[in-house]
């Protein structure tokens, strides 16, 4: 079996505890507007051309055992930091069979699994796979489903019956919250987000993720339309309100990821 990555980054210190190696699958079936991965959208390898790069690939197809000779390469750094191997993408949910196969070789080596994730699956298949990964990372961008859709292109319904599940399971969660100008950083959006997230009671921690322009490039160089074109960073006086709004609430706060 070969699925389809994108980039693999080596010495990764905010994709989960301790030193990783992040694998970025390929594919995503969320539109977020603020998407800083629009490379990682279409689930198929794409042949492009520029005038600064000429040809050139994004994606490549490989093998759970190609991965894992991959990983291997550190695994004295995870050993020493309580690190490990964290998927994320894209959505690497979009790929279930192939990151099956992964988890379950890589397990079988005794590595720490990550999986950063939107939640959008078939909850029977999110259940199946859940079974591998020791920390979840969890973005949740918005509750209202009307809403959600209109920034994402897709319901939350099944994720947010994805997340009652792990917290139902007792799994080890951390919360990923992109703060979004004019999106979710209105109070009536946080309102809604800390009171979902209270009645889940296991859920204690909240990494706070601001919006930031650093993606432009890749859509001028994709010819993708930019949808935050126009939109500015939350400056630092924002942040820090949402910040104490979550404290507040009693939930820690991390700023970044």
């Amino acid at each position: 079996m070969t699925g389809i990555v994108f980039d693999i980054k080596r010495f990764a210190i905010h994709d989960g505890p301790g030193i990783r190696t992040s694998i970025f699958f390929k594919g995503c079936p969320l539109s977020c507007w603020w998407c800083h991965n629009p490379e990682s959208k279409k689930s198929d390898v794409e042949n492009l051309t520029s005038k600064f790069k000429g040809r050139y690939f994004i994606g490549w197809n490989t093998t759970a055992q190609e991965l894992l000779k991959e990983v291997e390469k550190d695994s004295a750094f995870y050993k020493q930091s309580n690190g490990g191997i964290t998927f994320t993408g894209g959505e690497p949910l979009m790929q279930a069979a192939f990151l099956s196969e992964s988890a379950q070789l890589f397990k079988s080596q005794g590595f720490h699994l990550c999986l950063d994730t939107s939640g959008y699956a078939a909850p029977e298949i999110f259940k199946e796979l859940s079974e591998y990964f020791d920390l979840f990372l969890f973005d949740l961008k918005l509750i209202d489903d009307q809403e959600h859709q209109k920034y994402t292109g897709v319901s939350n319904k099944n994720i947010l019956k994805n997340l009652e599940y792990l917290v139902e399971k007792n799994k080890n969660i951390q919360i990923r919250f992109p703060l979004i100008p004019n999106i979710n950083d209105q109070t009536a959006q946080l309102e809604k987000v800390s009171h979902y997230l209270s009645g889940l009671h296991r859920i204690k921690n909240i990494d706070l993720l601001p919006y930031h322009k650093i993606a432009t490039g890749k859509y001028e160089q994709l010819k993708l339309a930019n949808k935050m074109e126009k939109t500015k960073e939350a400056d630092e006086e924002k942040i820090e309100n949402v910040k104490l709004f979550f404290e507040k609430k009693g939930f820690q706060v991390k700023i970044g990821g």
